[in-house]
């Protein structure tokens, strides 16, 4: 009992969380681009504000799905968008890309800096180890979600006591000295809230699990904080060590090296790179599903190679561009395109049904 519940009710809100804390999250480079330029109160607004939008947005995503019986983003956007279907399919290709792209830099950061091997190195080790996640379907892809959100929030948990240990008085101090939000900070959320919130339409093969339509609307509810609550510990830590923080590329090496625990921070790397795992995986997997339901037999060894194609070129775009210009240029653009083609048509569907229009069929 408490497995199905488990399943339809955590798991789409894990996996959502798998999908979006990927490269720039996981180290804290999205953190520092989105929410530090607004000072600890605005970012802490411009998160709580990004969470509601998560929340609202994941719940209309897996209801409508349910309803109409969707398990993959083709259908569920043939069944919003009519023959207008294929925009999304062009800014999801673009999207992937760029996600993609962002986690093979981030993994190859992270062996450079940690490892003293070159950066492909990094970069391979991770394509190679979602090809293998990928290949097994969605129970092999469902158990990556399970256990690395384990390690990842237990891991979370520890950085925050560790930070609060050390530099607790610090945080206070970054908190009192501007008690107000600064700059645009609800921009800042929005902007955020939007590339990510298409991890919604990723996650729609783990939402076969729901039996029926409160499980959809309670489930997408409890994804945006899911999904938020690691990046709100680590922001508080973050806040210790401004203004220079804001310009590291990895600002969770950045802390650590100055925390002071060599294992725990072997540890934490470890966990950023089984994100970017469950993140690589998730996006991976949705595309491999999107294949099958055309009516495609993927075999084992099929979906790995589709992965490998799909990987390959990505990463080379990771080793050419780099983490931070990837996130500074690529995801402001992404964000407001998946906000006019997902967001607006899936809240406009959402009010129309309220008012007991008929559901759009899928052609």
């Amino acid at each position: 009992m408490a497995a199905d519940r488990f399943r339809r009710l955590l798991l789409p809100g894990l996996a959502f969380k798998a999908v979006v804390i990927g490269g720039g999250y996981a180290t804290g480079r999205e953190i520092a681009e989105f929410f530090l330029p607004a000072g600890p109160w605005g970012g802490l607004s411009a998160m709580i504000l990004a969470t509601v939008i998560w929340s609202v947005v994941a719940a209309a995503t897996f209801r409508f799905a349910h309803d109409i019986g969707a398990r993959d983003y083709r259908h569920f956007f043939q069944a919003l968008l009519g023959r207008g279907w294929v925009l999304f399919e062009i800014a999801y290709g673009l999207f992937v890309i760029v996600i993609l792209a962002v986690f093979g830099a981030a993994a190859g950061a992270i062996a450079e800096a940690r490892l003293g091997v070159p950066a492909m190195a990094g970069t391979c080790a991770l394509m190679l180890g979602i090809v293998g996640c990928v290949a097994f379907g969605n129970a092999g892809v469902e158990r990556v979600f399970l256990w690395v959100s384990v390690l990842l929030y237990a891991t979370y948990a520890a950085f925050l006591y560790l930070s609060v240990s050390s530099t607790g008085e610090r945080i206070l101090a970054a908190f009192a000295a501007t008690p107000t939000p600064m700059g645009d900070w609800a921009l800042g959320g929005i902007t955020y809230a939007g590339y990510n919130i298409v991890g919604a339409v990723i996650v729609l093969p783990v939402t076969r699990h729901f039996r029926n339509g409160r499980d959809a609307i309670v489930a997408g509810l409890l994804a945006g904080p899911l999904a938020m609550a690691p990046a709100l510990l680590f922001f508080g830590g973050m806040t210790a060590f401004l203004p220079k923080i804001a310009d590291a590329v990895l600002p969770s090496d950045y802390i650590l090296s100055r925390l002071g625990h060599p294992a725990f921070h072997m540890l934490f790397q470890a966990m950023i790179f089984a994100a970017l795992l469950e993140s690589g995986t998730g996006a991976v997997h949705a595309v491999n599903e999107r294949i099958a339901r055309t009516g495609a037999a993927l075999t084992l060894t099929r979906r790995a190679g589709a992965a490998l194609l799909l990987l390959a070129p990505c990463m080379l775009v990771a080793d050419r561009i780099g983490l931070v210009s990837l996130i500074a240029s690529g995801y402001r653009i992404l964000a407001w395109a998946l906000i006019a083609i997902y967001v607006v048509p899936l809240l406009a569907v959402a009010l129309l049904r309220r008012r007991a229009l008929p559901v759009p069929e899928m052609p």
